[in-house]
């Protein structure tokens, strides 16, 4: 019998899952973040690089997400009306998130 074992690598590469790479800019649901995606494209004629951007709904279970973060968002199944992406992880926490817990409440 010939055992199987799975690398981190040939997972990815058995995954069709997109991934994307974005910034939060809201997390105001519970459990969800809404994530902003910056695509730049070459117009097809005038060769000009286009930004756009595009907003994503992503589940976070643990409301570990703040707002500015840049975090990495995968594909998955249906999850709502709006969520069909899932949080990753979080690539780097905003400077402005660590700011506020940093910042002792005053007291009188």
């Amino acid at each position: 019998m010939a055992t199987t074992v799975t690398t981190p690598a040939a997972e990815q590469a058995a995954s069709r899952r997109t991934e994307k790479v974005g910034l939060v800019v809201s997390t105001k649901m519970d459990k969800t973040i809404v994530v902003e995606i910056e695509m730049r494209k070459a117009h097809p004629k005038y060769k000009r690089v286009l930004k756009s951007n595009k907003k994503f709904y992503a589940h976070d279970e643990q409301n570990s997400a703040r707002l500015g973060d840049m975090v990495r968002i995968r594909e998955t199944r249906p999850l709502s009306k709006l969520k069909r992406w899932n949080l990753e992880e979080i690539i780097r926490r905003s400077s402005l998130s660590a700011l506020a817990e940093e910042k002792p409440v005053a007291a009188k």
